[in-house]
């Protein structure tokens, strides 16, 4: 089982930029096909974000931040990373990263392993 560990969450305004971080601890080739992000607000169930293959391909967005964030893995460190731009008052949440042995995209069921998340407040 590996462990997940998020971090670069802030307050901000709208309108401005963000990296989150995920590193990820106990990784072997065979449990770690995949890395997502997902993102729980208050009041609302947690949301699919972002997902990647570690090496770059089969990158997926969810309509919500599709043009403003990209997620980037970085393999060989074993860290993926979150870049948010143009930031909104409803991106507001608790950013989560998880890891998952096959390609799940969207489907949260589908990770096995979650991190504790970090916070993105962003206010008006």
């Amino acid at each position: 089982q590996m462990r997940l560990a998020e971090s670069g969450g802030g307050q901000v305004q709208a309108g401005d930029s963000l990296t989150l971080s995920c590193a990820v601890f106990g990784r072997t080739f065979d449990d770690s096909y995949a890395v997502g992000w997902f993102r729980l607000a208050p009041g609302k169930e947690r949301e699919f974000v972002a997902a990647i293959r570690w090496n770059g391909e089969m990158g997926l967005y969810s309509n919500d931040v599709s043009g403003r964030f990209i997620i980037i893995p970085e393999d060989a460190k074993n860290t993926v990373r979150l870049q948010m731009t143009n930031l909104r008052p409803e991106d507001t949440a608790v950013y989560q990263c998880a890891s998952a042995s096959r390609w799940s995209g969207s489907y949260q069921p589908g990770y096995e392993d979650w991190g504790q998340g970090t916070q993105v407040t962003v206010s008006s």
